[in-house]
C-alpha cells in the first residue's frame, strides 16, 4: 500500500490492572488497550507490535512498539487525543516515524529493567514495589550479581515450559542501588527469558538474607536448573525501564 508510514511510540504503562503487555484471550492487556485507542483515533483496525512481554502485574516506564497506517495525522495533536483515549494507567510520551523496516522487537539493542524494594509501608508504592521487612546484605548480593556477567546460558531462571530456541542473553551490567530509602536492583542485557529478572531478584535476595553463599551462583546457573534458583519475586516490584535502539532507523 503505497503512502504507508511505519512509527515507534514510546509508552509507560501501570501494569497492575493488565495481564500482561500481550494480548490473550479473556484477559485484559496493554497491547489490546493501545490497538484500541489507535484504532479508534484513526477509524481502522490497527496492531501493534512490543519490543516485548511484560507478565501481568508488571510495569514499564518506558516500554516502545510500532504500529503502521497510512493516514495523515499532526503528531501533537495525535498525542493529546490517543492519551485522552487510553486509560488511564496507559501513557503515550512519544511518536516518531521510523524506516520501513524498523522492527520495534527485532531492532531493540538493549533492555533494562529497575526492581524496586522498599522496608516500610507505604500506601503510595503499594503497587509499584514490593515491601521486604529485613535490609539484606547488600554488598554480598552485588557479589553474586557481577557473577550474572560471566554467564551467557540463564535456563535456571527461566520460567519452565517456555517456547524458546535457546536460553543465552548477553548481561551488561547488573547491580543493586540504595537509593531515597528504597533499594534497586537494575539489570540491562540484550534481551531476557520469561520470569528471568523476578528469579535473579529472588535468588540474590537469598544471599542478602544469609540462606545462600554468592559463590553458589556460579553452580546455579551452570546446573540450568530452575529448581536450583530461588523463588521469584513479586510481579508489582518490576519496571521495564529503558529499551535502546540505533539512531539510524529514525527518520526524524
Amino acid at each position: 500500500m503505497s503512502g504507508v508510514k511505519r512509527f515507534f511510540l514510546e509508552l509507560s504503562y501501570k501494569g497492575t490492572p493488565f495481564h500482561g503487555w500481550q494480548i490473550q484471550e479473556n484477559s485484559f492487556s496493554v497491547q489490546e488497550s493501545v490497538e484500541s485507542a489507535l484504532s479508534t483515533y484513526f477509524r481502522t483496525p490497527v496492531t501493534v507490535v512490543g519490543s516485548g512481554r511484560t507478565d501481568t502485574g508488571v510495569h514499564a516506564s518506558m516500554q516502545v512498539c510500532h504500529f503502521e497506517t497510512d493516514l495523515p495525522f499532526e503528531k501533537e495533536k495525535f498525542l493529546k487525543a490517543i492519551n485522552g483515549i487510553l486509560p488511564k494507567e496507559i501513557a503515550i510520551h512519544s511518536i516518531r516515524e521510523v524506516i520501513p523496516t524498523a522492527h520495534a522487537r527485532f531492532d531493540a539493542k538493549k533492555r533494562s529493567y529497575v526492581y524496586r524494594i522498599i522496608f516500610r509501608k507505604n500506601p503510595f508504592l503499594d503497587e509499584l514495589a514490593w515491601r521486604c521487612f529485613y535490609n539484606p546484605d547488600v554488598i554480598q548480593m552485588n557479589l553474586a550479581a557481577e557473577v550474572l556477567l560471566r554467564h551467557e546460558d540463564f535456563e535456571c531462571f527461566s520460567k519452565v515450559n517456555t517456547a524458546v530456541k535457546h536460553f543465552r542473553c548477553q548481561i551488561m551490567s547488573a547491580y543493586w542501588e540504595q537509593k531515597d530509602g528504597e533499594l534497586l536492583f537494575h539489570i540491562t542485557a540484550n534481551r531476557f527469558l520469561r520470569g528471568m529478572v523476578r528469579t535473579i531478584v529472588g535468588t540474590l535476595l537469598e544471599v542478602g538474607y544469609h540462606h545462600r553463599k554468592a559463590d553458589e551462583m556460579d553452580q546455579i546457573i551452570l546446573s540450568r536448573d530452575r529448581k536450583k534458583a530461588g523463588k521469584s519475586a513479586p510481579a508489582k516490584g518490576l519496571f521495564l525501564s529503558r529499551v535502546e535502539y540505533p539512531e539510524k532507523i529514525y527518520l526524524d
